[in-house]
């Protein structure tokens, strides 16, 4: 129980008025009746924050027991807060602005669920105030409490922030997001009229331009200098993950109790389509070389062009980490996270248990993204021997930096051994391998093989592209790519898939020798002699 419950009191108070509409107070001629005036009740309230007293009062009611009733809920909203000081000044901030305003006393219920929240009791949590207490409790992995708080600061909080957050309704979520769209025709327009301004400001024809073309230059130069820089859209997967963000709030506060509707819930969106894995053929290298476009934002090379890469990355100590996933798919942090201890050449397997992301610059070590993705990987035999290799020239690279270090410490100047981090790949000192440094050394290796662009994670996509092109199908390609749905594998590479199929197919036809083609004329195979005029 409490220690400090004050019981309080009700009394009578006169509420009569003379005809300029003041309260007669002590003139009052009824004063002398025995049950003169109205019921009225008074509390004392727990010190303010300055350490004054402070004192409910409320008269006018009208009769003893509907005061009674106030009093009673008074005493239960004052029990809430216990004996802790910061919960007793809140329910007496409340309880003290409720006296001078007269609004009507809270349920006890109402006012528990927010002391227990955290938020304000009076009921004046903003979205802004909700989605910053969210993300103070946010238990998810760092990188993704980052995608949380970027969608908060540039989205939510200046479009909702202000807004109270049980009136939040969907006519105002789809105002931001119609808000959005504005920005973006506006973006894209800008970004228009800057390419232009660069072609008039640029001189296409050899030589150095004359005078007269060198003064208009600069006008065109100095009028690209004011206009605004190159911006990205919002699109349609990042509107899809900013609601996403509004949604997980608010079904907290739902759980809460603080609101009973997810207005985020119901806001029309355009459907945000996964992008789907297209390969490299001749044809399309073709286009690439003649007009410098992808054809799409998620590009796979053909085994070909695979093996391409992989001969001219032998030489380069990060060999092996092109190797593992381009072969079986791991992600980025996954591989560069690897230990050796989760390494089994007997059974020709990996198990994927830690991974190192960026958090902004910084590389932090944490579990896999989701529970599917930690797992056993079944590797080659060809893989198993590349890492082998690897191991023993890290080995030897660690012992000559502990020879060079030693040497160096007898000459007086501190280098420190070898860091023994347990890793596959490691930095030239042994430390964690940054992700971004094996990013660069997949671009400048590509570039230099003269190669169609792909990114390092598409490297990830082409291990899908290897399965079909060994013969497997959509569910072998979720079982290498450790993805928890078959459902997210046929989004993503069903078309991928049935462009291997298109490809092997034509080759399955191919290896049929035939007399005649498409009902043509006959056809001589290689060595056959010429055929008789009759």
């Amino acid at each position: 129980m409490p220690s400090r419950r004050r019981a309080g009191s009700i009394y009578q108070r006169c509420e009569c008025r003379g005809d300029d509409g003041k309260l007669l107070g002590a003139t009052c001629p009824k004063l002398k009746r025995k049950n003169h005036g109205a019921p009225a009740i008074r509390m004392e309230l727990p010190l303010s924050a300055e350490g004054t007293r402070r004192t409910f009062r409320r008269t006018g009611y009208e009769n003893v027991t509907v005061a009674q009733g106030d009093l009673s809920r008074l005493q239960a909203i004052l029990d809430l807060a216990g004996d802790d000081p910061d919960d007793r000044r809140r329910v007496g901030d409340l309880l003290h602005a409720l006296g001078k305003s007269r609004a009507a006393l809270p349920d006890p219920t109402e006012v528990s669920r927010k002391l227990g929240v955290g938020v304000p009791l009076d009921g004046s949590t903003t979205v802004g105030d909700w989605l910053d207490h969210v993300m103070a409790n946010k238990k998810t992995r760092t990188t993704t409490n980052h995608g949380y708080g970027s969608h908060i600061r540039v989205h939510l909080k200046p479009a909702l922030g202000h807004l109270r957050l049980d009136r939040l309704g969907v006519g105002h979520c789809q105002d931001m997001f119609n808000a959005i769209d504005d920005r973006n025709d506006v973006v894209r327009a800008e970004n228009a009229a800057r390419r232009e301004q660069e072609a008039r400001a640029r001189w296409t024809k050899p030589g150095r331009p004359p005078a007269k073309e060198r003064e208009r230059l600069a006008a065109e130069r100095a009028k690209l200098a004011e206009m605004p820089p190159y911006r990205r859209i919002t699109g349609p997967a990042t509107k899809q993950a900013v609601r996403r963000t509004l949604r997980m709030a608010l079904n907290r506060a739902i759980a809460e109790q603080l609101i009973t509707f997810n207005a985020a819930a119901h806001v029309e969106l355009t459907a945000a389509g996964r992008p789907k894995g297209l390969l490299w053929t001749d044809e399309r290298v073709a286009r690439w070389r003649e007009t410098g476009e992808k054809p799409g934002p998620v590009m796979v090379w053909t085994p070909a062009q695979l093996g391409a890469f992989l001969d001219a990355a032998e030489a380069d100590p990060l060999y092996a980490f092109f190797h593992l996933v381009a072969h079986h798919g791991l992600r980025r942090g996954e591989g560069v996270g690897q230990n050796w201890t989760d390494f089994s050449p007997e059974r020709k397997e990996i198990r994927v248990s830690a991974e190192i992301v960026v958090d902004g610059w910084t590389p932090i070590e944490t579990a896999p993204k989701t529970d599917g993705s930690a797992g056993l990987v079944k590797v080659d035999a060809g893989t198993v021997r590349v890492l082998l290799e690897h191991r023993e020239r890290q080995q030897r690279d660690r012992a000559a930096w502990n020879a060079r270090a030693a040497e160096e410490r007898a000459q007086g100047r501190q280098t420190a051994d070898w860091t023994d981090t347990g890793k596959m790949f490691a930095a030239e000192d042994g430390s964690w391998l940054h992700p971004d440094a094996v990013s660069k050394a997949f671009r400048r290796i590509s570039d230099g093989a003269g190669l169609p662009p792909i990114n390092l994670r598409d490297l990830r996509h082409g291990a899908a592209a290897l399965v079909k092109a060994g013969g497997g199908d959509l569910h072998d390609a979720k079982v290498k790519l450790r993805h928890s749905t078959i459902t997210l594998t046929s989004d993503t590479y069903m078309e991928l898939f049935q462009e291997y199929e298109d490809e092997l197919t034509e080759k399955a036809a191919a290896v049929v020798p035939r007399a005649r083609r498409g009902g043509g004329a006959p056809v001589r195979a290689s060595g056959d002699k010429e055929p008789d005029p009759a």
